[in-house]
């Protein structure tokens, strides 16, 4: 096993803060063992002690609340759901082909797991704290501090009040049926189904009902620039701020670059709508695009879950680009290449699906 009780194949980033993305063949299944889920961090990972351990909820709240660990699990019922996690960041790497984004972990098409989440749901959590009218967001704060903040802070960031009060967000606990790892939170994190993970904050501390979003260093940090922003000089107002997943798709099998003999061979991958859209279609092409094959595509668990897809296709002898993209159910459709969405923090690469195999006759 690697660091953080992780599988020796998980492709590891960076060490401290730990950055490492699951393998593809955990990314073929419907729920991602703890082993092999991915891992995104700005800073290193805290060791909280859950008997000290409280949850403060405050801001525009009718009455303020401080949990500890039983508290919240004796006081609340206990809710599941299954959901898809991505770092806004997932396939940066497609990006940094065109054009080179310095400081970024370059991260594959693996920074995406799925798993069973257990906890409090956080409308029931905000309702007996009683939200104010007047408040609009609700803002995390995480027990990480980040030295890429300047000076450093905690990792934090906010929803909307809508999102929150949705049932599908959760104060999670346990995950895949067992107790949170520190590694991906413990003793609490959020999870916000159909959102980007730097919303799921970690070792979660604080809950903050506010008239405006988070004024926190990453709550405005994961936005998308225009392609000529410097961002080492971009101020809030310069991006647009991420939310909602971009409509995503990626190719599991064959692998990049694999050499393969001709002939009928299977396709698999999945694809993942975001917020609260499903994948309605699957198509792969052969010839750039000219024609396209629909491939059979599972149902969703729900509108948080990603949808495994497969298809047989005939590859002929020699080089052939595999190209994959999804529709949603409003019909949206994925970018044709990554240099249409390029931007310098490399976020939110949803262009379709590209990859390259070479056949022998």
């Amino acid at each position: 096993m690697g660091i953080w009780n992780k599988r020796d194949d998980v492709l590891v980033h960076q060490a401290e803060p730990y950055n490492a993305e699951s393998p593809p063949g955990a990314l073929a299944r419907r729920i991602t063992p703890l082993d092999s889920f991915y891992g995104r961090n700005h800073a290193p990972i805290p060791r909280v002690d859950p008997e000290s351990w409280r949850l403060r909820v405050d801001g525009l709240v009718d009455h303020p609340l401080e949990l500890s660990s039983d508290e919240l699990r004796r006081s609340f019922p206990e809710r599941s759901v299954v959901a898809t996690l991505q770092c806004a960041g997932n396939r940066r790497a497609d990006l940094i082909e065109v054009r080179d984004i310095p400081g970024q972990v370059s991260w594959g098409p693996g920074a995406v797991s799925t798993a069973r989440w257990t906890g409090a749901s956080l409308a029931d959590v905000l309702a007996e704290a009683g939200v104010r009218p007047d408040a609009a967001h609700i803002a995390f704060t995480g027990a990480d501090v980040s030295p890429q903040a300047q000076p450093p802070q905690p990792f934090g960031g906010s929803i909307p009040v809508a999102k929150a009060t949705s049932g599908e967000v959760l104060l999670a606990w346990a995950m895949n049926d067992q107790e949170l790892p520190v590694a991906h939170g413990a003793p609490l994190r959020v999870i916000v189904p159909g959102w980007i993970g730097a919303r799921s904050v970690k070792w979660l501390r604080r809950i903050t009902a506010r008239a405006e979003p988070s004024d926190n260093y990453f709550q405005t940090e994961y936005s998308i620039l225009p392609a000529e922003a410097d961002p080492l000089r971009a101020g809030p107002g310069d991006g647009i701020t991420l939310g909602p997943i971009a409509l995503h798709c990626a190719i599991l099998r064959p692998a990049k670059n694999a050499r393969l003999p001709s002939g009928p061979t299977e396709i698999t991958g999945f694809a993942l709508a975001g917020d609260d859209r499903t994948v309605a279609r699957v198509e792969v092409s052969t010839d750039h695009g000219l024609t396209w094959t629909h491939a059979d595509l599972d149902p969703p668990d729900n509108p948080w879950t990603w949808q495994h897809w497969r298809t047989t296709l005939t590859l002929p002898p020699g080089e052939t680009e595999l190209v994959a993209r999804a529709w949603d159910s409003t019909a949206t459709v994925q970018p044709e290449s990554p240099a249409t969405v390029w931007n310098p923090r490399g976020y939110a690469n949803n262009a379709a699906a590209h990859l390259r195999v070479l056949c022998a006759p």
